[in-house]
């Protein structure tokens, strides 16, 4: 497995492709998140942002590889095992890069809350938001991993399939994802630091079993 995920990473970042999501997911940090404000607001929209950036980058991973080299790393290591590499790739860069935003979101925002009265402990409130982001890319894994190939394979059902998913995903209430994030928000409210952790937990689970589908199906389906 090691060396599949070596191979995957290796596509991923000579392709390219990852600039996109990447340099849009900087944009929406520079327009919604300023320095000065309140931590745990800026950090409930930096984890919400990431969300749709996860499923775009399952989306790379899935098609970046052309059909041919596809077949032989299935021939080679088995297409469930194959296509796990490439969901976990794109999950463990979209992990990597909510954390740096985590960091830098929190360094640059101002340890208080909405209202400017409660003082906010940077560090609990760095790990609340960490905690949210890897919920919101694990939420984001499993959307692009039901979405795409090997569930959907045409482009013009995939797409608006993932997008549509990924915006129902973030704003739903029962959502691990709202909900890590609206209890960053109550808690920028209220002056208490969240732990979400049940939504960490519930998202790991739905990537989990969206991600066991995902490498079943990829097992009898050829690319």
């Amino acid at each position: 497995m090691t060396a599949l995920l070596r191979y995957q990473a290796a596509l991923l970042l000579r392709s390219q492709r990852w600039l996109p999501p990447v340099i849009l997911y900087a944009a929406f940090l520079g327009i919604g998140v300023q320095s000065g404000q309140p931590v745990l607001d800026s950090l409930g929209y930096t984890a919400a942002a990431l969300l749709p950036v996860a499923a775009w980058l399952v989306r790379i991973c899935v098609t970046v590889e052309p059909p041919a080299a596809r077949a032989c790393v299935a021939a080679a290591s088995g297409p469930g095992r194959a296509h796990l590499a490439r969901l976990l790739v794109a999950l463990i860069a979209a992990a990597a890069l909510g954390t740096a935003a985590t960091l830098v979101v929190t360094l640059i925002s101002a340890p208080v809350s909405t209202d400017n009265r409660t003082r906010i402990a940077l560090l609990p409130a760095a790990a609340a938001g960490l905690l949210a982001a890897q919920a919101c890319a694990l939420l984001g894994t499993a959307v692009g991993a039901i979405t795409n190939w090997p569930v959907l394979r045409a482009p013009g059902r995939a797409v608006p399939a993932m997008l549509l998913t990924a915006l129902l995903s973030a704003v739903t209430t029962g959502s691990p994802a709202q909900a890590a994030v609206s209890g960053l928000v109550a808690g920028s409210q209220s002056g208490r630091v969240p732990v979400p952790l049940l939504p960490l937990a519930a998202a790991a689970a739905l990537a989990a079993a969206a991600m066991a589908a995902a490498c079943a199906l990829a097992s009898r389906r050829s690319p």
